[in-house]
């Protein structure tokens, strides 16, 4: 048996959750959630917590039944607590501002970068070099943090670009000139 697939969910206070057939509803304090899993799943409410089992023993269904448990686990924390990715952008002139309902990137391109706000995600912009991306679905937020930092990867040699807070940049060294030769 899948370890992470035999663990139950525990379903906190103040969280809803419906399974219909193979659609599971997830309502909490922070928002709603919804998805469809595999139909050879089997997904049930017991005792305040979501049990996952699996038809078979095969390799599909030993790999769906881990995916499916922790894929109810990250709805149900979603909807608790959230979930949050942090970027940060380093260069001179480099620097993000939030207007309406975009995300207005000035990073050395001739032109700004207007990033669209999916619903469903929060984008703060405390200082112009920190975002902070916010939202209820982890895969949400982490595609929307992806797609930023895509706009303008850190380079190697001057270390400039947009980065999650904390990642290590392995830098490199320049060009090592003509040595010995008049």
């Amino acid at each position: 048996m899948s370890r992470i697939g035999r663990m139950p969910v525990k379903i906190p206070a103040g969280v809803e959750v419906a399974v219909e057939g193979n659609v599971v509803r997830v309502k909490g304090p922070k928002g709603e959630l919804q998805r469809e899993f595999h139909p050879d799943m089997k997904i049930e409410v017991v005792d305040g917590s979501i049990k996952v089992t699996r038809p078979s023993d095969e390799k599909e269904h030993r790999a769906l039944h881990g995916l499916t448990r922790a894929l109810i686990a990250n709805m149900v924390r979603g909807v608790t607590e959230g979930y949050q990715k942090a970027l940060e952008i380093s260069g001179v002139g480099y620097r993000a501002a939030r207007q309406g309902n975009k995300l207005v990137l000035s990073i050395g391109f001739s032109h700004p970068v207007e990033i669209e706000i999916p619903p469903g995600i929060e984008i703060d912009v405390p200082t112009p070099t920190k975002m902070t991306v916010r939202g209820v679905d982890k895969e949400l937020v982490g595609q929307v943090a992806a797609r930023i930092r895509a706009v303008r990867p850190v380079e190697p040699y001057l270390g400039k670009g947009i980065s999650y807070e904390g990642e290590r940049i392995r830098r490199k060294a320049g060009k090592a000139g003509k040595v010995g030769k008049k």
